[in-house]
């Protein structure tokens, strides 16, 4: 609601702390201990607020943030902003909200992709690649994508961890969405084997890109 104060809203956020739930995140390098569905309704009820946003990230707070990636307007940061944004922005799902909820829909999404894809900040760079993966998906023309999985099956194998996750999940979604480039997504996976052994859940995909692809075309198949 119009008038929230950061104070009220750091109070709230810190009332809602669970250390069940702050065990649970840290797990995954996420210092927050705020449920996310909590999170969200905190988020629903402030509504779209672009200076609290802003003043709410300034905190330094991972909650927070995460509140103020909710409530902000994505096309009013400028490009500079967003970049200085990821790069002090270190907890892995800050990182994500930040590329999916707000710089996907900002009108420098292509610039940003286009400087992060190379960085040598492995969270920018894989920063890069996610946006990278959405072009894949929803506009590959003017993408080189046998240009990227010559990248991916040269470099994913001994890439940092979330580096890795991001440049498997483009050469999985290379397999899935571009049926002449298939074949050959799947043997980069299949030769790397990077996640094939990751502990999936019942009735969950396995993230190992070979697996990742059949079950998603098999999908797309029924579907048809």
């Amino acid at each position: 609601m119009a008038g929230t104060t950061v104070d009220q809203v750091m109070a709230e956020l810190a009332a809602l702390e669970d250390p069940k739930a702050r065990a649970i995140n840290e797990r995954h390098g996420d210092d927050n201990g705020v449920n996310l569905g909590q999170l969200r309704a905190v988020a629903k009820r402030l509504k779209t607020q672009q200076e609290l946003s802003r003043q709410l990230w300034a905190t330094g707070d991972t909650a927070a943030r995460l509140v103020a990636l909710l409530i902000c307007r994505p096309k009013e940061f400028g490009c500079g902003e967003l970049d200085a944004m990821l790069r002090e922005a270190r907890v892995p799902k800050v990182t994500d909200w930040l590329v999916n909820y707000v710089v996907k829909k900002s009108p420098h999404a292509e610039e940003l992709r286009l400087a992060w894809f190379d960085d040598p900040d492995p969270v920018v760079a894989s920063a890069g690649w996610a946006l990278t993966s959405e072009r894949v998906v929803k506009k590959p023309q003017g993408i080189d994508l046998e240009g990227l999985l010559g990248i991916i099956e040269a470099q994913m194998k001994d890439a940092p961890e979330r580096l890795q996750w991001a440049m498997n999940n483009c050469l999985a979604q290379i397999g899935i969405e571009h049926a002449g480039l298939r074949s050959r997504a799947v043997g980069i996976g299949e030769r790397l084997e990077v996640l094939k052994d990751y502990p999936t859940p019942p009735n969950c995909t396995s993230p190992f890109a070979p697996i990742w692809i059949s079950e998603m075309v098999r999908r797309q198949g029924a579907k048809a």
